[in-house]
């Protein structure tokens, strides 16, 4: 086998949202060497979309031309559902202008260079296990928690997929039979528990709950949140809870210790079918987490059978904004991908 060049030794990351494009330039360690957005057009037709990806995955090029020539390959985190083996864009609710559309495909097609397609989270888990928080370790567990929560399995450097491509929706495990219905259609899943919207339901229920005329104010009652949020139930998010705890505030402190609870049923069952080697938290609100890292690992022996659960590293992801192009980047520098042929 040969040495590549320094320029293939890099790779454009695209990471696709419903409204915006981010691209960058990502080396072979990971490093972003050079980022920018564009407006995505999710609601016109498939040409127009992939004429946002084409924009942007110009943009990095021209500003950086030491990359044009020899360019190793482009990664790209697209929602989904997806299907990672052709490359295929199958049917995104926030991206209507594709349905079935070879992403890949038109990616190589324009720009003469390899590409592969993935979603976020195991993109994400991808970019952490050979740059990131789980460097050194073989089996890893990656969990991003914001809006949603998505999930990615790495064995190996490799992303698991399973055998049709959709596997790892861990989001999707579902704690409480009986719990609130996910958007996913079913009751209890973690996502429908303990992600942002999630928190935020769950205070708005308890403050309304606590304003319902008790004789006495009642801890809702004399919570900060709501005057965080402006008077605006409708306002509350994670950030306004996260906020009122750092105030002292006794609901918000109540509201994330029952989502570090949720989170410890959760990888529990985690620990108990994979036992990964470590567990990194990504997402917009891993650092509310990083501080329940060790009350979750207090608590993990009451859900998982494994004896040496707390052995298992929590670790906050490296890559914060820039995990969607590092980790789209990352499908390129897989070890499968960088070998000549």
């Amino acid at each position: 086998m040969g040495e590549r060049s320094a320029t293939q030794q890099l790779a454009v990351g695209i990471d696709i949202g419903g409204t915006k494009v981010a691209a960058g330039l990502v080396d072979s360690k990971g490093r972003v060497l050079f980022k920018t957005r564009v407006p995505m057009v999710a609601t016109g037709d498939a040409a127009s979309g992939f004429a946002a990806v084409k924009a942007a995955i110009e943009a990095v090029l021209a500003a950086t031309p030491h990359a044009r020539e020899g360019l190793g390959g482009v990664g790209v985190c697209s929602p989904g559902p997806l299907d990672p083996f052709g490359g295929v864009v199958i049917n995104p609710p926030n991206l209507p202008c594709w349905r079935n559309f070879p992403l890949a495909a038109e990616v190589k097609r324009a720009f003469g260079v390899d590409a592969r397609v993935d979603n976020d989270a195991n993109a994400a888990g991808l970019a952490e296990a050979l740059w990131g928080a789980a460097v050194g370790y073989q089996s890893v567990f990656y969990a991003t928690i914001g809006t949603g929560i998505g999930t990615g399995i790495v064995f190996g450097k490799h992303i698991y997929l399973g055998r049709t491509g959709s596997a790892a929706e861990g989001g999707h495990v579902t704690i409480d039979y009986q719990g609130p219905q996910c958007a996913c259609g079913k009751r209890g899943c973690i996502e429908a528990l303990a992600s942002g919207p999630s928190l935020a339901r769950r205070a708005r229920e308890r403050l309304a709950a606590g304003q319902a005329g008790a004789p006495a104010p009642s801890q809702a009652e004399r919570s900060k949140i709501l005057a965080l949020a402006g008077g605006n139930p409708e306002a509350i998010n994670a950030e306004t809870i996260a906020s009122a705890h750092q105030q002292g505030d006794p609901l918000a402190t109540q509201l994330l210790k029952e989502t570090a609870d949720f989170l410890a049923i959760w990888l529990g069952n985690v620990i108990d079918l994979l036992e990964p080697d470590v567990i990194v938290i990504g997402g917009g609100m891993s650092g509310m987490i990083e501080q329940w890292f060790e009350h979750i690992r207090g608590k993990l022996p009451a859900w998982s059978i494994n004896q040496r659960c707390q052995e298992i590293p929590l670790k906050r992801a490296a890559y914060g904004e820039d995990s969607g192009i590092a980790g789209a980047a990352a499908l390129w520098h897989q070890p499968e991908h960088n070998r000549d042929s």
